[in-house]
C-alpha cells in the first residue's frame, strides 16, 4: 500500500522563530546532559503558546471562555480545502474565497502570500469579519491562515476574533503554505491539552485523499 503524501505546513520553532511584539520568545536550557551522572539529555523550554504554527483557544479573546485543552479536537482532524487568495490585500473577503466555494469542507485554510514571513512584520493578510460569517455559513468549522493572526497587527478590537468567539469557530495561525496547491486534503493539526492556556501550538500537516 502506498503512503499518502504529507505536506508539513508547520514552520521551524526556534530562538529566531518571529513572534508577536511582548510574547515570549523560545528559549531552552540544558538541565540535564548526557555524561557522567546522567544517561540523558533533558532540556527546558519557554515560549509563547502563540509561537510558530498554533491554534487560539477562545479564552485567548474572551474571560471565562474554553482554554485550548478544553475544545473539542473534531475540527482540527478531517478533510480540509486550501483556497489560494494571494495578494488579496489586508483583508480577506468573501469574494478572494469565492472561487473554491463548492462543496466546501468543514475546514478551510487560506493562502494569502508566495511565502511566510520568517521575521515579524505588520505587513499581513487578515480575515474580514464577514467572511468568518460566510464562511460559517457554509457549514465551516475551522479556519487557518499563513500569517500571524486573523486580526490585523493594529487591531484593537480584534473584530474577527470576536466573530471567531461568536461563531464557535476554531483556528490555526502561522501556517506555512508555500508549497501547498490549491486542493483538498486531510488537515492533522492537534492542539496539546493545556488545561489552563490560551493557545497551543500545532505540528500541522495535510495529507493527500
Amino acid at each position: 500500500m502506498t503512503a499518502r503524501r504529507l505536506w508539513d505546513i508547520s514552520p521551524a520553532i526556534g530562538p529566531a522563530t518571529p513572534v508577536y511584539p511582548g510574547d515570549q520568545s523560545y528559549t531552552q536550557r540544558w538541565t540535564a546532559r548526557l555524561g557522567p551522572g546522567s544517561p540523558v539529555n533533558v532540556s527546558a523550554i519557554t515560549l509563547s503558546p502563540h509561537t510558530g504554527a498554533h491554534a487560539d483557544a477562545p479564552l485567548h479573546y474572551a474571560e471565562g471562555a474554553p482554554s485550548i485543552g478544553e475544545v473539542d479536537l473534531a475540527p482540527f482532524l478531517g478533510p480540509c480545502r486550501v483556497v489560494h487568495a494571494i495578494g488579496c490585500g489586508p483583508l480577506i473577503r468573501p469574494e478572494h474565497l469565492r472561487h473554491s466555494a463548492d462543496g466546501l469542507p468543514p475546514r478551510v485554510l487560506v493562502r494569502t502570500c508566495v511565502q511566510a514571513a520568517t521575521v515579524w512584520t505588520e505587513d499581513f493578510a487578515a480575515f474580514a469579519p464577514e467572511t468568518l460569517d460566510w464562511l460559517a455559513g457554509q457549514g465551516v468549522r475551522l479556519v487557518g491562515i499563513d500569517t500571524p493572526s486573523v486580526d490585523p497587527a493594529s487591531s484593537q478590537t480584534l473584530d474577527s476574533h470576536q466573530r471567531l468567539l461568536q461563531l464557535d469557530l476554531r483556528v490555526l495561525e502561522n501556517l506555512v503554505l508555500d508549497a501547498v496547491p490549491a486542493g483538498d486534503y486531510e488537515l492533522i493539526a492537534l492542539p496539546l491539552k493545556l488545561v489552563l492556556a490560551d493557545a497551543s501550538p500545532v505540528r500541522a500537516v495535510l495529507r493527500a485523499l
